[in-house]
């Protein structure tokens, strides 16, 4: 329908109109630059492009203008350009905005981490580097965060943030459905306790954006031109020299300044219907904006005039803010909010056919490699500590050391981005995030092997470093294995050898038991497992000895493979299953193999004889790749017409039975009569570990791909526990949520999938089935009494969007997985599976060093470095034992000062502030004697490492001493409905409760509570 431009000139008018009585909404713009560590482009390449204009410009033209504020949030990017690209003069600039409140670090992490698929532990190192950089730097402390763009909203990451004292938090993807309710019911601001066990102690203020997110409206009524963006969009792989970018705003001039206004103020209106307070958060920015400040602020500069001049009229007044601005504002307006529990905001959709549950799965390898690589600086990280502490002047260079730690540090960071660890960028980015991690991994191997190499004797420092466990060349090798773990250990590691015989001696000169068989994939190389105890935190040597033929009781066993008929299993009816059963067993598990299947039959828990039916194989779901056929899958969205098909038609059969490992084979082929297998499985029972953790985990690795183009693999677990196709899942590896199985009118299938960092379970009444993961995957309880797990995706679309920038996920690799299954009792499993979780994410590491002279057994030899063990109690993990370098302070106030008096000076690592943090794994409830409270003398505790001289508790990424944090108190509904009377303005209770006399603390169920202290 035609409308007379007067007409509609008059109809917008009238739309902006001050209600009669109605206080002016007061809006708070806010300019930002979304500025992606990776997706599209490379680091490298956005820094060329545009990343550092961004910097350049915006410092350039907040010093030009008293009134104009910008917020930076993610660090990477600053701090590239703070080091390679910043002048004298842009630092002095920024130091000075800093003091004014104009420029604001917002979250403060290396990255906006992803939410759905990262692991708390890397979350809190990504959020502790990028805080520790500032607070070295400008003795910053960030207090809010600006999380935009994570596809979906995890309640750990709320509990992070408060403990990192935080005042306020943004989130912003969350269900269509669910945020087009809040918009109406006016609830997309709500307090947070993201833990039931912390409750209120943790609890944090959430905004959540509404539907236009965190960019400016950007199509204008009066232009075909990119609404608020005057410079355009950014252009790689150089910006253009002429300066004119693509959909560049018009000018505004007298002309359009009347239809600028009109827009921004109608858009603001339409926002504060949707929330409680007469303040608006208008977010002025978007991907890539702002590296040409001077055009964006010139042009935005005037309509807030105008509007600020017309304010009568609008009734709307508007000013340049910062994130806290804003947060203040409506903190002092002293509402009562409700209360949100737990729960977290997954899985996330925005339309009913476009379910982003696909990317839990997306690039398998990356996320693979990412915990690997967390897992390996974890190991390190607590050996620098105790090299630190027992050699203040030893041979390894401190500083070469602490360096070695902070590339992998910044490549753990780098890789928890929303597009990083999903899986969801090109594969240029994926392989910068894969050159990245294994830099930084090959340099921390480097390092862990030379501290190791402190325990062998005094002549033998710096003997040659072999980054993998494998054996080909010397009739001796010695190998040093090291816990990890703040706990006694008693497990098996596996070696790979191109010897079919050997002998394993201890470090003092003792025989170890072992086993040997012939590897799985390989012919030319066998798998040696050796049985190794360990305490906490302790490392010890091992030699292997190889020999042509057994050498009496004390070699490794040699386990011989037993080799089943090949069973097809395409049409086969059930009754002719079930027959044939072979039990393979330990001491805590019987299982049932159906030799007429060559699959799983039943799983029997030999502690309460209770029997659970359980096959597994592999499914495939068949996605579309043709947009003008129906929804597509890509990198981000998971879409299927129905439910995974049978990925094979055959199955083979192996067993190696053994004395400390029996071993099945289980080989897929997808077609009866093929010769290649796509899909394994293979899957170890540990025997002889009665009573010990390895006794109650089976342990599977997978052999999955390459797959066809356009499918989906999953591992399909079908057992006969009644569970009303309910699961439950972790969140970033902290806590578990509840997932009931949901019908939709579309896309079920798809929006019952949910992200698995660390475990999965599924549970009756009586029995719970456990799935720990050493990587993320999407899971999903498609059917009764089962649980499938998406292993593998490799897909391909013509969607213009997906084809522009490459994000079509074609991947062709093989991957690898690992899960470890346990069964037992509900109250058996709370006991163990939080163990079971961090045993599988911190197996002992394993180094292999030079040959001893002549193959000689080695004798007892003393460690130059200690080795006394760190052990906790059993329902306390050590998550972080560190030397984080950065310079902190006790006394903010003189950090501050000492800052002032040289801001050019540059900082020396700091070696002898030692971080840690304690967390404790149970619920409140969760066991009726570990879900107790612990009390631990740190002292006693850490006399492993040295003599421990002081402590002071501080918040979770170290920057505030504990009794320093004062958070901002929220009234809720349920102060008003139990009587409290808080005031707004009051502070937050917390959990920081110090130290008692003597280096005594009480950690409380899920608390964690991060301490520096520091040795004799």
């Amino acid at each position: 329908m035609h409308i007379p431009c007067i007409y509609l000139v008059i109809l917008q008018i009238a739309l902006v109109v001050k209600s009669d009585g109605a206080d002016p909404i007061q809006a708070f713009v806010i300019p930002h630059s979304h500025m992606d560590v990776g997706w599209v482009y490379t680091v490298q390449e956005s820094m060329r492009a545009y990343a550092v204009n961004v910097y350049d410009s915006v410092v350039e033209e907040l010093s030009r203008a008293k009134h104009r504020k910008f917020i930076a949030v993610e660090q990477e990017f600053f701090r590239l350009w703070w080091d390679s690209a910043a002048t004298k003069e842009h630092k002095q600039q920024v130091r000075q905005l800093l003091t004014e409140g104009r420029l604001e670090f917002i979250i403060g992490g290396q990255v906006m981490h992803d939410e759905a698929v990262t692991d708390m532990v890397d979350d809190i190192l990504q959020l502790t580097e990028g805080h520790g950089f500032l607070y070295e730097t400008f003795g910053i402390r960030p207090q809010f965060s600006w999380h935009v763009d994570p596809f979906g909203a995890s309640s750990t990451t709320a509990v992070l943030f408060a403990l990192a004292g935080f005042n306020g938090h943004l989130i912003s993807r969350i269900d269509y459905d669910l945020k087009e309710t809040m918009q109406r019911n006016k609830e997309l601001q709500f307090v947070w306790r993201g833990s039931p066990s912390l409750g209120e102690q943790q609890a944090i203020f959430t905004h959540t954006m509404d539907q236009f997110s965190y960019c400016t409206p950007s199509q204008l009524p009066f232009s075909n031109r990119s609404g608020f963006y005057w410079n355009g969009v950014a252009v790689f792989p150089d910006p253009p020299k002429d300066g004119q970018y693509p959909n560049m705003s018009l000018p505004v001039a007298k002309d359009n300044i009347h239809s600028y206004a009109l827009t921004m103020v109608k858009n603001i209106q339409q926002r504060a219907a949707w929330y409680r307070t007469r303040h608006v958060l208008w977010p002025w920015g978007c991907d890539k904006q702002f590296y040409n400040s001077s055009v964006q602020f010139q042009n935005m500069d005037p309509i807030l005039e105008y509007i600020n001049q017309h304010g009568e009229q609008f009734g709307v007044t508007v000013q340049y803010a910062t994130l806290g601005e804003y947060f203040q504002a409506v903190h002092q307006s002293g509402l009562t909010w409700e209360v949100r529990g737990n729960q977290d905001f997954l899985p996330y959709s925005t339309e009913p056919f476009q379910a982003w549950t696909g990317f839990y799965a997306s690039r398998n390898v990356l996320k693979g490699m990412a915990r690997r690589a967390s897992s390996q600086l974890h190991a390190a990280e607590s050996l620098f500590v105790r090299y630190c502490v027992s050699f203040p002047d030893g041979p390894v260079p401190k500083e070469w050391a602490l360096q070695k730690l902070r590339d992998l540090r910044w490549a753990v960071s780098e890789v928890q981005h929303h597009d990083g660890i999903t899986g969801t960028e090109s594969p240029k980015v994926a392989d910068m995030y894969l050159k990245h991690l294994t830099s930084g991994m090959t340099g921390v191997e480097e390092l862990t092997i030379n501290l190791l190499s402190l325990s062998q004797d005094a002549d033998s420092f710096g003997f040659t470093y072999k980054q993998n466990t494998d054996f080909t060349q010397e009739p001796g090798e010695q190998i040093v294995v090291y816990n990890p773990l703040a706990w006694n250990v008693t497990t098996y590691v596996n070696v790979t050898v191109t010897f079919s015989m050997a002998t394993v001696y201890d470090d003092k000169g003792q025989p170890v038991p072992s086993q040997i068989q012939q590897a799985a994939e390989s012919v030319s190389t066998y798998d040696l497992f050796i049985v190794v105890s360990l305490s906490g935190l302790q490392h010890r040597r091992y030699f292997i000895r190889p020999s042509a033929s057994p050498s009496g009781h004390d070699s490794a066993h040699a386990a011989r493979t037993v080799t089943f008929q090949r069973q097809s299993v395409s049409g086969r009816p059930p009754k002719t299953t079930g027959r044939r059963l072979l039990p393979v067993m330990n001491e805590c598990y019987k299982l049932m193999v159906d030799q007429d299947t060559n699959l799983l039959h039943s799983v029997t828990d030999l502690q309460t004889k209770g029997t659970v039916r359980l096959t597994q194989d592999f499914g495939e779901y068949h996605s579309n790749g043709d947009v003008s056929e129906g929804p597509i899958s890509d990198n981000y969205i998971f879409s299927t017409n129905g439910t995974a098909q049978a990925a094979y038609k055959s199955v083979g059969l192996e067993i190696i039975p053994g004395k400390i490992v029996t071993e099945i084979r289980q080989y897929f082929y997808r077609e009866e009569k093929e010769e290649d297998y796509v899909y394994a499985v293979y899957t170890r029972v540990p025997v002889g570990f009665k009573g010990m953790m390895p006794c109650h985990r089976i342990e599977q690795s997978y052999r999955v791909g390459p797959l066809v183009v356009n499918r989906e693999a999953v591992l399909r677990t079908t057992t006969d526990l009644r569970n009303n196709k309910t699961i439950f899942t972790d969140n970033n590896g902290y806590q578990m949520q509840k997932r009931l199985h949901r019908t939709f009118t579309n896309n079920t299938v798809a929006r019952n999938f949910y992200p698995m960092v660390r475990m999965a379970y599924l549970e009756d009444e009586l029995t719970r089935l456990v799935f720990l993961s050493e990587r993320a995957h999407g899971v999903s309880g498609q059917s009764e009494g089962q649980l499938e797990v998406m292993l593998h995706r490799r897909l391909w679309n013509n969607q213009e969007w997906n084809l522009g920038y490459n994000l079509t996920l074609n991947d062709t690799s093989v991957v690898q997985p690992v899960l470890w299954m346990m069964l037992g009792t509900r109250a058996a499993m709370s006991e163990l599976y939080q163990k079971g979780a961090l045993a599988l994410q911190h197996r002992p590491v394993v180094m292999c060093t030079s040959s001893t002279k002549g193959g000689r057994v080695p004798a007892a030899s003393h460690s130059r470095m200690s080795a006394l063990p760190v052990v906790l109690p059993p329902n306390l993990h050590l998550l972080s034992l560190s030397v984080p370098g950065w310079h902190y302070s006790s006394n903010h106030t003189k950090h501050l000062e000492s800052m002032q008096q040289d801001e050019d000076r540059k900082m020396q690592p700091d070696f002898k502030r030692v971080l840690i943090r304690i967390m404790h794994l149970f619920e409140v409830g969760e066991d009726p004697v570990l879900s107790k409270p612990a009390t631990i003398n740190l002292k006693e505790v850490l006399k492993g490492l040295g003599e421990m001289t002081s402590v002071e508790e501080r918040s979770l990424t170290g920057t505030w001493a504990a009794s320093d944090i004062k958070r901002w108190k929220w009234k809720t509904t349920e102060d008003a409905s139990s009587g409290a009377t808080d005031v707004a303005g009051d502070q937050a209770g917390h959990s920081f409760r110090g130290v008692r006399e003597y280096f005594s603390i009480t950690i409380s169920p899920k608390e964690i509570r991060t301490f520096f202290i520091s040795f004799k």
